[in-house]
């Protein structure tokens, strides 16, 4: 099949998973209590911009089977704080939690506060390691098109995309995981020093539900 028509089926396929879980999370009357027992390693979820926790509920739950608690930042709302801000939001979480030995899961922008998160010298010791999806740790071309000051911040000159890239430490103890297309993220999510997992799909949301994300999870939990 040609590049492009493939990539189209993707684009199609990655939108009609990300309207069908919006709606869901809409709807979901679930609250985050409900995921919190289990005996394993600790997760803390962290949605993309203006995703709320509840459009990673799929995967939410079949780690929580797996025996995680999963554990949801609700102070992060949508996640349209800046980084920065949102990743203060998620060191109140673990400070107040006295949680360790933490696995962050993350989505897009999700993957930016949970780097952020790990180049704080008090709270790096506290997280294991971190599996982002589709997050564009080098920024997206797309970004310089945008006209709100919330997507802006993804371009790839962004103060705080070019703040992170020098950040080194934390990315042996992250796992990037995407697409071989990326609708958002137009030159992927590779990671220099990081444990890059390329799929052979495409898509920006639907990367979420591969199985290859919880293996990779439980991969960390080791």
């Amino acid at each position: 099949m040609p590049h492009p028509i493939r990539n189209a089926l993707w684009w199609v396929a990655d939108y009609a998973y990300a309207v069908a879980w919006q709606v869901r999370a809409f709807f979901s009357r679930t609250g985050p209590a409900s995921f919190g027992s289990g005996e394993r390693q600790p997760i803390v979820v962290l949605p993309g911009i203006y995703e709320t926790w509840r459009f990673m509920q799929p995967l939410i739950t079949e780690l929580h089977e797996r025996g995680h608690p999963v554990h949801v930042v609700t102070a992060l709302g949508r996640n349209r704080w800046p980084v920065p801000r949102g990743a203060r939001h998620v060191a109140d979480y673990l400070r107040e939690q006295e949680l360790r030995d933490v696995i962050l899961v993350a989505h897009s922008k999700g993957g930016l506060v949970g780097k952020q998160v790990m180049t704080d010298a008090e709270l790096a010791p506290r997280v294991r390691g971190m599996v982002a999806v589709a997050s564009p740790f080098g920024g997206s071309f797309y970004g310089r098109l945008m006209l709100l000051p919330s997507l802006r911040a993804f371009s790839p000159g962004a103060p705080v995309i070019r703040a992170l890239a020098r950040e080194l430490v934390p990315n042996e103890r992250i796992v990037s995981v995407y697409g071989r297309f990326d609708p958002h993220i137009p030159g992927g999510s590779e990671l220099a020093g990081a444990r890059n997992v390329r799929l052979d799909t495409g898509g920006h949301f639907r990367i979420l539900a591969h199985p290859r994300v919880v293996a990779e999870v439980g991969r960390v939990a080791e």
